[in-house]
């Protein structure tokens, strides 16, 4: 494991901020798909669920005799072969949730934003200026920043703490995601094209994930 500096040119000044990120160079790939893997598991909520014979209610009384009838003997009216009968093999409520260790997932994401050096804008602040929702100005902050918003792109917005205004103005552009430093995770670092982190939000990252 080594230790990375990366250099950020501050928009519109002449003012550079680092970011110090621990790497593993040889199992960055393995902890990036391990952690992904993770977060995707621990989102399946696994609440399918089917009722075998024994669980499906009535079925108790032997629907005709054994023998003498003519018909295939039958025990339960609730036998999988039956209308209204249980379920061979279905679905049953399962946990996906898997366990990954904090400091394998804090390496995956630092993996992650050291490899998206060339996609990432680092910005004094963002929304700043809204006294109310309004999703025009935020279009119009995006576009002034080089970043044109019509592309099907995907845009994450790492900010230190999501102000209600921004989340609102925010929320109805499909391209567009806005994300609190300490809800980062790695999906969301992985399917953006583009990624714009504030300057507070820069200065968590380098507390939080260089230890």
């Amino acid at each position: 494991m080594i230790q990375k500096e990366i250099k950020y040119n501050l928009h519109n000044t002449n003012k550079s901020e680092t970011l110090k990120l621990n790497i593993h160079e040889d199992k960055g790939i393995y902890l990036i798909h391990r952690a992904l893997i993770q977060q995707l598991n621990n989102k399946r909520q696994g609440t399918a669920n089917t009722k075998t014979r024994s669980e499906v209610r009535g079925g108790g009384k032997k629907p005709w005799k054994q023998k003498g009838t003519g018909r295939a003997r039958a025990g339960s009216t609730r036998s999988p072969l039956w209308t209204g009968g249980g379920t061979i093999f279905g679905p049953k409520y399962k946990k996906y949730n898997i366990k990954i260790n904090k400091k394998e997932k804090i390496l995956a994401l630092n993996s992650v934003l050291y490899n998206k050096i060339k996609d990432t804008l680092v910005i004094t602040d963002f929304g700043h200026n809204l006294n109310h929702p309004n999703t025009k100005l935020v279009l119009q902050e995006i576009n002034q920043l080089g970043l044109n918003n019509n592309k099907p792109n995907k845009l994450l917005v790492i900010v230190n703490k999501k102000q209600k205004n921004l989340y609102l103005s925010t929320r109805n552009l499909k391209n567009v995601e806005l994300i609190s430093v300490y809800q980062l995770n790695i999906f969301a670092l992985l399917k953006a094209h583009k990624i714009i982190i504030t300057l507070s939000a820069l200065n968590h990252l380098n507390k939080a994930y260089n230890d």
